[in-house]
């Protein structure tokens, strides 16, 4: 899988995450993947709703040494 861009949200609080996730996907076009690293606990049900709600597709969820990873296809 091909991300056309990868967002640093490491120590941020919510709702920061969510924020610049919000900015940077809206920096790709249709179809291009985001790729959202963060180390905010609550970032998985927070991620994952917006990504639902917004019509993007979570495509990828994991956990690497205390950082969430995240990737989203934009809808």
């Amino acid at each position: 899988m091909k991300v056309e861009k990868v967002l640093d949200a490491k120590n941020l609080a919510c709702p920061m995450p969510i924020v610049k996730t919000k900015k940077a996907i809206n920096e790709i076009e249709t179809g291009q993947v985001l790729e959202v690293h963060t180390t905010d606990k609550g970032a998985k049900s927070d991620l994952t709703a917006w990504a639902k709600s917004t019509g993007h597709e979570l495509l990828e969820y994991k956990e690497e040494n205390d950082v969430f990873i995240f990737q989203i296809k934009k809808g």
